[in-house]
């Protein structure tokens, strides 16, 4: 069998699975995802047909297995498995622990389809793969508040929410869950929030309270990472120069204050931010390396930073 053969039979089988896991499959996207022709992923549905599998659909729609077909157990390779305990090992140390007892029972029905060499090689190999966090885990108030969360998405259904603030006020809101996200060891709701009329993130582990209603979104929302990357509120336009030496320490924080662009020039690395959080969050962010780095605007920015400075120095004196 040659290689032209080879790669079709891997990308059939791989479509196969495709249908399995979704309702719809539209061939634009298997295209796509197989890096072929919309043509070719018509033959290769043509090819699925043709041996018997009952597949639903025409070109330009998208495609489905009738519903109640049944298919074997999927097998998996070597490279998947070891894939498998790499990411379960991820999922024990990160994953919120309102979904952790329901992705160990979802493991555990993978391993019950595998092989036996392969369930030797879990064995052999998975007390070889740790993951190292420093982070102290947080603790919620509520078991099982994610998946009510992604269900109110689902389902397009609002949340009434008891929230405790960073400040220890508690306030309820009705919020209209739009993604969840897990940023600086904490995750949290991107939401609209119907008190505010505004997009709000509320961090998961200070909700004291979550009902799931029966009353529908008020509008239709697109995908959380285009939020995230728009950000709320009104920004102010900032930019550093920096020192090369201390660059590299900034990698994972200068993203979370609004890094935009990051220019390297004679003088040192050129940092372009758009900040929401230029009264406080921000000026407290730099002064942690305010003694590497030069405003260039605004300049009042300059003020905020000396007068904390001034601050922190008449506290201590």
């Amino acid at each position: 069998m040659n290689d032209h053969y080879l790669k079709k039979l891997d990308r059939v089988t791989a479509i196969l699975t495709q249908l399995q896991s979704k309702p719809i499959v539209r061939a634009q996207d298997l295209a796509q995802k197989f890096d072929v022709s919309v043509r070719t992923i018509y033959r290769d549905i043509k090819t699925l047909e043709n041996a018997g599998i009952p597949i639903i659909g025409e070109a330009g729609s998208g495609y489905s297995l009738m519903d109640g077909y049944k298919l074997p157990p999927v097998m998996f390779t070597k490279e998947e498995v070891l894939s498998f305990i790499a990411a379960e090992k991820l999922m024990q140390k990160f994953l919120h622990e309102s979904l952790g007892s329901h992705y160990q029972t979802a493991m555990e029905k993978v391993r019950s389809v595998l092989k036996y060499s392969d369930k030797n090689l879990i064995e052999n190999i998975e007390k070889q793969i740790d993951v190292f966090n420093y982070h102290a885990k947080t603790e919620d108030n509520l078991r099982n508040v994610i998946p009510i969360i992604l269900e109110s998405i689902a389902e397009k259904k609002q949340l009434t929410i008891e929230y405790k603030t960073m400040d220890s006020k508690i306030s309820t809101r009705t919020i209209e869950a739009v993604g969840v996200f897990f940023e600086f060891n904490y995750w949290y709701i991107w939401a609209y929030c119907l008190l505010r009329n505004d997009f709000r993130q509320f961090r998961v582990d200070r909700i004291l309270q979550i009902i799931k209603t029966q009353n529908s979104f008020l509008q239709e929302y697109g995908q959380i990472n285009e939020y995230k990357r728009n950000g709320e509120g009104n920004k102010t336009k900032v930019r550093l120069l920096v020192d090369r030496k201390i660059i590299n320490y900034l990698a994972n924080s200068k993203k979370y204050y609004g890094l935009i662009e990051e220019v390297d020039t004679e003088n040192g690395v050129e940092l372009t931010f758009e900040t929401e959080w230029i009264n406080d969050g921000f000026p407290r962010w730099l002064i942690t390396f305010a003694d590497y780095a030069t405003i260039l605007e605004p300049e009042s920015l300059k003020v905020k930073l000396n007068d904390l400075i001034h601050k922190i120095s008449n506290k201590h004196t």
